[in-house]
């Protein structure tokens, strides 16, 4: 550290010492302090910070010298190699080999054995149903259910990583270099690639179960791919117990279960995932899998209305003629991801179910909506005030998808 000097100060002592370094406080800026480093044969002059870790972009050093060392190799690369550094992306292996090559075999496999389940299901349905009873809507669904089952697209979720030893790119196949965060990792599926290279990797993340560790506060299109099912498995799991056994139960949904309950259920999801036990001889209250399922929902880092949909369905809300707010509600539900839009309509025909016994249960569509209403929206930013205004609108929305299940999905 030299202390309060000038730049001129600092070319002066560096001159000559190709890769020396040294630190000062800025003349102009006194408190600022700036990294003087000798590379090309001119000192180049950095903003310096810390943080608990010293930094000047985006990686976070222990040390000024692992800083250093970790600059002038990226130097060294982006000035030798950078013709090399602009062609990497442009003839990638990923879809010749490694990764996509896996997931492709994984999936055809799985294809080839949904098809044959679903032809063997077929043949059974022609034999027991008469073709003409098969509506639009079961065929619809049907296909949904056969052909789409393993198609839900995810992005990957890419943090930065530090990779012990030599890495090389699973896209471009080419050397990740640096001392420390030289790439980023996907933490759902463990794909390794160049943060460069990471903007055009596609949306095909498969992720890994052993990366999964929970099921509660999990993204949804995670999960379902994860486990390799249509839906939340929690979701299916306790829709079947509550019509099992609940769907006249007076107040369903709007009774809380005792919490210390819902939090085993939750806890017995996450670490058994579909074979979590939540019987009746387990959890005689119904209220508690109400409970556990609203939860889910309350849990999602992202709501099965998405953020991103969230002003939509909210302007859809306030149309006042009512075929108009039909069909811009439609238009939006169109606009949800596959697995959310899958998951929002397996509830709604579940939903609709509860209110067809509305004099046990004393639940219609507009109480179920008061209860699932903030449960299955949120707004983008956390403002209690934008809640608040918008709570008549997230019923109503609710409502609406319950009243008009058959004809909205």
């Amino acid at each position: 550290f030299h202390g309060i000097i000038s730049r001129e100060q600092a070319d002066e002592i560096l001159a000559g010492v190709e890769g020396a370094y040294i630190l000062r406080e800025s003349q102009r800026q006194p408190g600022c302090y700036t990294l003087a480093l000798r590379f090309g044969n001119q000192t180049l002059n950095y903003r310096l910070f810390y943080d608990g870790k010293h930094f000047v972009g985006e990686k976070r050093f222990e040390s000024i010298h692992d800083l250093v060392t970790d600059g002038l190799i990226t130097l060294y690369i982006e000035t030798k190699a950078s013709e090399y550094i602009s062609k990497m992306t442009t003839n990638p292996i990923y879809e010749h080999i490694g990764y996509a090559t896996l997931l492709r075999e994984k999936v055809s496999r799985r294809l080839s054995r949904t098809k044959n389940e679903s032809r063997k299901a077929s043949v059974t349905s022609e034999e027991n149903t008469p073709v003409e009873k098969i509506t639009s809507l079961v065929r619809r669904a049907a296909l949904t259910q056969n052909d789409n089952h393993f198609n839900y697209e995810k992005a990957h979720n890419f943090k930065v990583h530090t990779f012990r030893g030599p890495h090389w790119c699973e896209y471009c196949a080419n050397f990740m270099w640096g001392l420390i965060a030289q790439g980023v990792r996907c933490s759902d599926c463990g794909l390794n690639v160049h943060k460069q290279c990471s903007k055009y990797v596609p949306n095909d993340c498969q992720p890994d179960l052993k990366r999964i560790k929970r099921v509660y506060c999990c993204d949804l299109t995670t999960l379902v791919k994860a486990h390799n099912t249509q839906r939340p498995m929690v979701v299916d799991s306790c829709i079947r117990e509550i019509e099992a056994r609940g769907l006249k139960s007076e107040g369903l949904y709007r009774v809380s279960g005792f919490t210390e309950h819902i939090e085993d259920v939750k806890m017995a999801f996450d670490r058994d995932g579909d074979k979590a036990d939540i019987s009746a001889s387990m959890y005689p209250d119904i209220n508690i899998i109400a409970g556990a399922l609203k939860l889910y929902f309350r849990d999602l880092p992202i709501p099965v209305i998405t953020y991103d949909t969230y002003s939509k369905f909210i302007e859809a809300a306030k149309i006042s003629n009512p075929d108009e707010r039909l069909e811009a509600i439609h238009e939006v539900l169109m606009l949800l991801p596959a697995a959310h839009y899958e998951t929002l309509r397996y509830l709604m025909i579940h939903l609709k179910k509860v209110t067809l016994h509305e004099k046990d249960n004393f639940m219609n569509a507009e109480n179920l909506g008061i209860v699932f209403g903030p449960t299955l929206m949120r707004p983008p930013e956390d403002s209690t005030l934008a809640t608040l205004n918008d709570m008549r609108y997230q019923k109503l929305i609710v409502q609406i998808l319950i009243e008009n299940e058959d004809v909205l999905f």
